[in-house]
Order: C-alpha cells, then structure tokens, then sequence
C-alpha cells in the first residue's frame, strides 16, 4: 500500500538527569555534533507534553543524520537504569563505530558504562551493549561491509 503522505524523522528526544553531563556523553564520548540549545520552554508545550507546569530545556545534538534532543525537565522521575529490553517502547539505538573497545572506554570516561559481560562475535563481527548517564541502551557494532 502506497500512501502521499511524506515522512521524515527529525529528532528523537531523551530525558536526561543532567542536561551538561548528557550533552558531554554525546558530543565527547561518541563523537555528536551540537546544533544548538533549544532554550527553555514552558507554555502552552507543557499542554502538549501533558505535564501542567512543567518547563524544559533542551539541546539538538546529531551525528550522520541522527538527531537527538537531549532534554531536562524541570521535575524529572525515573530510576535511569536500563530497562529490560522486552519492556514496551523505546529499547535502544544502535551505533556503527570503527573500535569498539575505545569507545567502551570513552563511553566509561564520559559517565556511561559499557556492558562488556553482553559482548557477543556474531555474523556482522562483535557487538556489545552500553548504556548513557541515564540508562538509555546503546548497542555497538562495526560498520558493514
């Protein structure tokens, strides 16, 4: 089935703990280029996000053509440890990476941590699971080909 209905992904969005540790991770660790700060934002978003009262800040950070905006709430809840990876939503991104051990390394450095006890040799070559400062699962792979 065909649709005329043109889609683009422009962002995907994170809650973080702490906005300046979160923007080191990305940028530092795994090599994301910041856009920009969002800036702070209150109403009317905190009716679209259906939290009354709530505000945000947010920056856009981006690497071959993944943005993610890192965002802090001003009332932030949740434990950020990883969640189990067949509880329903979001389970993790994956990225391609030329060394998989410095950036297990540069993921720790920068407030992650690398989950080496999941590393597995599968047929695309090795593959392990990190997490980001807030828990978010982030999967390790070498490029194909």
């Amino acid at each position: 089935m065909t649709t005329d209905v043109k889609v683009n992904l422009l962002h995907i969005g994170i809650c973080t703990s702490d906005l300046q540790r979160s923007l080191r991770f990305y940028t530092e660790a795994l090599g994301f280029v910041h856009e920009r700060e969002v800036g702070e934002i209150g109403p009317p978003f905190d009716k679209l996000i259906e939290l009354p009262g709530q505000s945000l800040t947010a920056h856009h950070v981006s690497c071959d053509g993944l943005r993610l905006e890192l965002i802090s709430f001003s009332d932030v809840v949740g434990s950020g440890e990883r969640c189990p990876m067949n509880q329903l939503g979001f389970t993790h991104m994956t990225l391609t990476v030329d060394d998989i051990e410095a950036t297990c390394d540069r993921i720790e450095q920068f407030g992650g941590r690398a989950h080496r006890e999941t590393q597995i040799d599968s047929p695309y070559g090795p593959i392990v699971f990190c997490t980001d400062p807030d828990g978010l699962r982030i999967e390790l792979m070498h490029p194909f080909g």
